[in-house]
């Protein structure tokens, strides 16, 4: 073959997949329904250069809750497998919990009654067990923890129950020129190991409940070691003022699953602009969870009924997503 015909036909295969590839589907883990439709309507109108919604990129900031939001928080949250293993290794050392709570229900197994207290007992659960470590040495207990433990229900790898249309949505997201951040009501410590390996988000980008710290010279090296006061809970009304202590920016879109996340979702849609608000709704049984108002993880009452008054839009899981795990990703 004539090697400048074979040249030109090489040029229009690349020319090909190049547009093949500029027109692919960015969520194809979400089907064709409203919500998807709406956030690229969305993106596309704050990044058009010229059009009357446009965001400069310093101002597209995107938050996102973790736990339910961007992965399980079912039969309970991954941060309460961690804590509760935690409490059981330690217990030897600890006589006194047996009969003192929350402990003594997370020894006799009553997870229920051990998280009576919601996310803030569990931080404080946390900040009993781990005080006094430095911020390193936390942070390498928590990536051993994930490296070998398993999710209950499934046996996978709580890094595996992540939700891919999530995953694809940061990917988005971030190839649209926003930053996305998580700001959740789970420790922020506990979190920053490994965020940006799972979702992409690095430590500095990582919102959440946060214990004391202090700063000391051990054996003649500076060292942050955490101490037992919770000083910020980053659920509910904390979330905004979490929002604004290490980001400094209202943001332009947020995402939530549960009531927990209505007033960052309030925050971020009560702005001056273009504004995006979206609550994954767990409804799908088979294959996830089916749970809302009565349930004892991730309630969402409030959000349900006031959401889309507020224009704010409703994932069904079950009928607006492909796939929710990588697993099944199409």
């Amino acid at each position: 073959m004539n090697p400048t015909i074979n040249l030109a036909a090489s040029l229009i295969g690349l020319l090909a997949f190049i547009t093949s590839m500029a027109h692919a589907d960015p969520l194809p883990s979400w089907n064709d329904t409203a919500p998807k439709k709406a956030i690229i309507a969305f993106v596309e109108k704050v990044t058009t250069a010229g059009s009357p919604g446009y965001v400069v990129p310093a101002e597209r900031i995107a938050t996102f809750d973790n736990d339910g939001c961007l992965w399980c928080e079912q039969p309970m949250y991954v941060q309460a497998f961690f804590v509760f293993d935690s409490i059981k290794r330690m217990a030897p050392q600890h006589p006194e919990w047996k009969e003192q709570e929350p402990f003594a229900s997370v020894l006799k197994g009553d997870m229920k009654t051990a998280l009576a207290g919601g996310e803030k007992a569990l931080v404080g659960m946390l900040m009993a067990t781990h005080s006094g470590m430095t911020v390193d040495e936390f942070g390498k207990s928590v990536t051993d923890w994930l490296a070998t433990a398993k999710h209950p229900k499934t046996g996978k790898p709580f890094t595996e129950m992540v939700f891919q249309p999530m995953l694809e949505l940061l990917s988005y997201l971030r190839a649209n020129g926003f930053k996305t951040f998580i700001v959740s009501g789970g420790g922020i410590e506990f979190m920053r190991p490994w965020t940006e390996k799972v979702y992409g988000i690095p430590p500095e980008q990582v919102v959440g409940s946060s214990g004391g710290l202090k700063y000391e010279l051990r054996d003649g090296t500076p060292v942050i070691v955490k101490t037992p006061e919770l000083v910020h809970n980053d659920d509910k009304d904390g979330k905004p003022v979490g929002i604004q202590r290490h980001i400094g920016r209202r943001p332009i879109m947020a995402f939530g699953n549960s009531d927990g996340d209505f007033q960052m979702l309030e925050w971020t849609t009560s702005g001056e602009g273009p504004r995006f608000g979206l609550i994954v709704h767990h409804n799908d049984a088979e294959r996830e969870w089916a749970y809302d108002r009565e349930s004892h993880i991730g309630k969402l009452a409030r959000g349900l009924d006031e959401g889309p008054k507020r224009g704010w839009t409703i994932v069904s899981m079950k009928d607006d997503w492909k796939a929710v795990f990588p697993s099944e990703s199409p």
